[in-house]
């Protein structure tokens, strides 16, 4: 069996005295990309600077082909671990040219070879004609394309990408990450992205990492992270959707204020073991349809182009989201018919009221 490129088992890491990193453990193959998600302070940097070699592991280890590099014991000098690594701020050198830049880590070859891949990842990533412009020059996507084609040139064994688009619009963050995705599968290059946006992390990634608090809650592809979150926090963190209550009545059956649920219907559906729980519910789950009995207020409305985004209001209070149509335009106040239409449906035991 081949060797995952990156592998870690049970990392932890202390800054200061303090547990930043928990117990993380996730392989991400050759060629793979994966990347850990979070908000702002969770660990994820810290587990990346970790698997660089910036930061010592206290516990645990961080492999790469299959060789340990990291162990409270011992830990591989960065140079010799071949790993490049894309910063937040670009950290391109300003004196230097476009060309030169890209070309930086890669004085061992000759000069036609070192050309020769200049022009190519030029080309990968639509940059053909600013080789021989300077940095201060260029917008910030246009700095992301070169700090990446950088960090690519010395072909690494795994490439680590920290909030590489954070301070792009989020469109342009979305498209580059679809790009720079299609050069990465392109150059067969293992890499590992850190992010606190989900899109940017589904428009990239093959599996995801949350993390919160300095643990790995959950280490999936984007669909299972969206249609069955391991946990509240990852439902929480992952897409929109609100939690209802529910009680089992039977073995597959759910009574909901929104009507009767048959859970043989819904693909992979688990009870948590309790009579009263509570269902997640995405936006899609809930549908638009005037013939309904079931009626709720809208209280918001976000227009997205082809859908409304619905906030509406059940009689109990109880607020569900709703994406309809949005040639079904309905004013705020105003009565609107729903039914559930489920595929994907998750149940949690039913949180104690605080």
């Amino acid at each position: 069996m081949t060797s995952p490129a990156l592998q870690l088992d049970n990392v932890s890491v202390h800054l200061g005295g303090k547990l930043i990193v928990d117990s993380v453990s996730f392989r991400v193959p050759a060629g793979g990309i994966g990347c850990l998600l979070g908000a702002s302070g969770c660990g994820k940097t810290t587990l990346l600077r970790a698997i660089a070699g910036f930061e010592s592991v206290s516990s645990g280890s961080v492999s790469l082909d299959g060789a340990q590099v990291s162990t409270p014991e011992k830990t591989l000098d960065i140079e010799k671990r071949r790993v490049g690594m894309v910063f937040q701020d670009h950290s391109l050198f300003p004196h230097l040219s476009v060309r030169d830049n890209i070309a930086f880590g890669l004085q061992s070859l000759n000069a036609d070879k070192r050309d020769a891949r200049v022009n190519e990842l030029a080309r990968l990533l639509a940059i053909g004609d600013l080789l021989d412009a300077y940095p201060h020059r260029l917008s910030g996507g246009q700095q992301q394309r070169v700090a990446i084609a950088r960090a690519m040139a010395p072909r690494p064994e795994v490439l680590l990408l920290d909030e590489p688009f954070s301070s792009l619009d989020v469109e342009l963050r979305e498209q580059l990450a679809r790009e720079i995705r299609g050069v990465l599968k392109h150059e067969g290059i293992t890499a590992i992205l850190v992010s606190h946006n989900q899109f940017e992390a589904f428009a990239m990634a093959d599996e995801i990492g949350v993390i919160k608090g300095g643990k790995l809650l959950q280490w999936d592809n984007a669909f299972n992270l969206y249609h069955t979150p391991a946990s509240l926090a990852v439902a929480d963190f992952i897409g929109e959707g609100v939690l209802i209550d529910g009680r089992a009545v039977g073995e597959h059956t759910v009574e909901t204020e929104l009507g009767v649920i048959d859970t043989r219907q819904i693909q992979d559906f688990n009870l948590p073991g309790t009579i009263d729980i509570s269902l997640l519910l995405r936006p899609d789950d809930v549908f638009h349809d005037d013939a309904s009995p079931t009626k709720a207020r809208v209280v918001e409305k976000a227009f997205r182009g082809a859908v409304f985004l619905y906030t509406l209001e059940l009689e109990s209070g109880k607020r569900v989201l709703s994406l309809a149509p949005s040639h079904h335009d309905h004013a705020i106040g105003e009565p609107m018919g729903i039914r559930l239409d489920v595929e994907h449906l998750v149940a949690f035991p039913k949180l104690p009221v605080v």
